[in-house]
């Protein structure tokens, strides 16, 4: 019996491990599928709805943990951002804001995520905060990076904004087909 729950913690472990693993993974392949906007150098990317998809499917803890590890990645020199960016010249582009705020992102919308037996209203609310993060953070950046926030919200968020509420939808989905 003992050897039995040893097996099963252990199972467990590991399936947590490669589900963040994975997740860091998605975030990079997602970077890499950008389309450049003309208004902003901000690309468009998935990113937004696998970070929101890591916490809320793997829940707070393990979805902010997948967005350090991918972090983590794209500072040691994996060619794992939109604009192609690696190490710390990563984080000194326009878009390394929004780079910062994926694990709290991550963490807000998995800590909503699981509240009130993960209704879909609180899901819905945790992705759109986490959204909320994404922006604040990346704005604040964009607007040291340009010079002005009024510049920061016409370049890196109303462009954005229909398509990220769609994300943030899709992610919800997606989690929602899950439990």
């Amino acid at each position: 019996m003992l050897s039995r729950t040893l097996n099963r913690t252990d199972y467990r472990g590991w399936v947590r491990v490669l589900g963040i693993a994975l997740f860091a993974v998605a975030t990079a392949i997602s970077a890499r599928l950008s389309v450049l906007t003309p208004l902003s150098p901000v690309p468009l990317t998935m990113q937004v709805m696998v970070v929101l998809a890591s916490g809320l499917l793997l829940g707070p803890r393990d979805g902010f943990i997948a967005q350090l590890v991918y972090l983590q990645a794209v500072l040691l020199g994996a060619p794992a951002t939109a604009s192609g960016l690696i190490g710390p010249a990563a984080f000194a582009g326009p878009t390394a804001g929004y780079l910062i705020a994926f694990p709290l992102a991550a963490l807000v919308a998995g800590w909503f995520g699981q509240r009130a037996s993960a209704r879909l209203a609180w899901r819905a609310l945790g992705a759109l905060l986490g959204v909320a993060v994404i922006y604040a953070l990346g704005t604040a950046w964009l607007a040291v990076y340009l010079g002005g926030m009024a510049q920061a919200v016409r370049a890196g968020v109303l462009p954005f904004v229909v398509a990220d509420a769609l994300k943030a939808v899709i992610a919800v989905g997606i989690v929602s087909t899950r439990r």
